[in-house]
């Protein structure tokens, strides 16, 4: 039985230097708040307004370090909302995505793509692969015991790299339908 610290990931954004720098000010660096789990990765005290076709989002929260696109990752309920149609796609693949407008305390970034809703995604190393008979890129089901709502989800998709820490990351709306609450563990099931 293969277990994993399934962590929820609440609703964020991935930013370039030079959109923050058009956000915060020409000069202005990430100020790091908090480490996450996944090892050189932090939340920043940050954060932005995500605009939309109906309405907006206030206070989402930024994650560094910068990245080479910007990306945004809503739950599908927030990204409905507030009028985006963000498809499911891994972190990175933003062609074609959502857009939105992301609003600063210095100035304002039009984006006609990169809002996103997370794939829910296993991180490992290649060590944690090896032992439980995973490959990259690999679709399992993970199930998640809880005292009301327990479930199973399918098309999870393994990400390995030794840049990694072992975590399963599912947004918001998976976590509440699973009633996740407190350090919660899944069992992968190939």
């Amino acid at each position: 039985m293969s277990k994993v610290l399934v962590e929820t990931s609440a609703r964020h954004l991935h930013v370039t230097k030079e959109h923050f720098e058009i956000l915060f000010g020409a000069g202005a660096e990430l100020t790091p708040k908090k480490d996450l789990s996944q090892p050189g990765q932090y939340a920043c005290a940050e954060r932005v307004t995500v605009v939309g076709p109906k309405k907006e989002l206030p206070g989402v929260s930024i994650l560094g370090p910068f990245r080479k696109e910007t990306q945004i990752e809503l739950s599908a309920s927030d990204a409905r909302s507030i009028g985006i149609k963000a498809p499911v796609r891994q972190s990175g693949e933003v062609a074609g995505s959502g857009a939105c407008k992301l609003v600063g305390p210095c100035g304002e970034v039009e984006l006609n793509e990169g809002v996103i809703v997370a794939k829910r995604h296993i991180h490992m190393t290649k060590a944690d692969a090896a032992e439980m008979g995973i490959v990259d890129n690999q679709i399992v089901n993970v199930k998640i015991e809880s005292a009301d709502r327990s479930l199973v989800f399918g098309d999870v998709v393994v990400r390995v790299s030794d840049s990694y820490a072992l975590a399963m990351h599912i947004d918001t709306d998976e976590s509440n339908a699973a009633g996740c609450a407190g350090e919660v563990y899944g069992e992968i099931i190939k």
